[in-house]
């Protein structure tokens, strides 16, 4: 199968090995991913609906929020049917274009929550830095291309990774020691030159994660200038009310990437990767609905009144 100009591949399909070494685990793992996946789907759907029917939630916070539950949607939706269906289903398999096309989407949705965190970083400094001018500074239009932005950069970075993983040649072991097409993972199966492909993922990921984490800084460290300012406490509760969620979020998600970055490329680590893995990819999208609607009494009220609306349609 031709991978690009002049490189060839004897591989067509992969094996996926999962959690395959702790057959006793099998079972309980598949209960514990198949209601963590329905959790999510339910959270985040619901964070969507909440904020579409609720006027008061139609502001840049919350159309920013939305857009994190679709991300979070969408990039656990790439990689937990795998996980769920590798732990009951005999057949581990996932064909080469399958697996490239999982670890684009899978890649493109990461980068793209990145950088929405950031833009929901800077949404929060000039919420409180700027409150008179919060409606002026950002305005419809901005939010709009703030997120196309976030969106088409996640898809720029990540068509340059998958490149370059497809310009390699593939013709020896097709068994990846994880539940899904992740990219050490991927690399480890190469019998050519992985130089060009690790030197673009080691600027692209280092280039993405400073500054997301610049942005997020900067943001941060004007708020609390601000916030020290305050003379009220009620304006300083308020404030800092604002910004928990999102700080609690973006300490979980960055946390974990930075675990990921500094665990050693060997075989001993593999079972570190693969755990930190699913708490990336499988519980860090089933929390963020968590984190931002315990926090917030504008959706929780919205909630109530939904399911109340429900019932009480049912029970007529």
């Amino acid at each position: 199968m031709s991978l690009g100009d002049g490189n060839q591949s004897s591989v067509t399909t992969f094996i996926l090995l999962g959690f395959s070494e702790y057959p006793h685990l099998q079972t309980p793992l598949f209960l514990v991913f198949l209601t963590i996946y329905t959790v999510t789907l339910v959270g985040n759907l619901g964070i969507i609906v909440v904020i579409k029917i609720n006027p008061k939630l139609h502001t840049p916070m919350y159309f920013f929020l939305s857009h994190l539950s679709f991300l979070d949607i969408c990039y656990s939706s790439v990689f937990t049917p795998k996980l769920i269906e590798i732990l009951v289903m005999e057949d581990r398999t996932i064909s080469f274009k399958g697996c490239m096309v999982q670890f684009f989407f899978v890649c493109a949705f990461v980068i793209t929550e990145m950088f929405m965190l950031a833009v929901m970083a800077y949404d929060r400094f000039v919420a409180v830095c700027n409150p008179l001018l919060y409606t002026v500074a950002m305005s419809q239009k901005l939010c709009a291309l703030l997120v196309a932005g976030t969106y088409a950069w996640g898809g720029i970075c990540s068509l340059t990774l998958t490149y370059s993983l497809l310009e390699l040649s593939y013709c020896g072991s097709n068994i990846i020691n994880h539940f899904g097409c992740e990219y050490s993972a991927i690399l480890s199966l190469s019998c050519s030159d992985p130089y060009f492909s690790q030197m673009m993922c080691l600027a692209i990921s280092t280039f993405n994660e400073a500054c997301s984490l610049l942005i997020i800084l900067a943001s941060y460290i004007f708020i609390v200038v601000t916030i020290v300012k305050m003379p009220s406490t009620g304006g300083l509760q308020k404030a800092f009310s604002t910004c928990a969620s999102h700080l609690t979020a973006i300490t979980i998600f960055h946390g974990i990437i930075l675990l990921l970055y500094c665990v050693p490329n060997s075989k001993s680590s593999w079972l570190l990767v693969k755990v930190a893995t699913v708490f990336f990819t499988v519980m860090i999208p089933m929390l963020n609905p968590l984190i931002y609607s315990l926090r917030n009494k504008d959706v929780k009220d919205t909630a109530r009144k939904l399911i109340h609306t429900n019932l009480l349609s049912h029970s007529m």
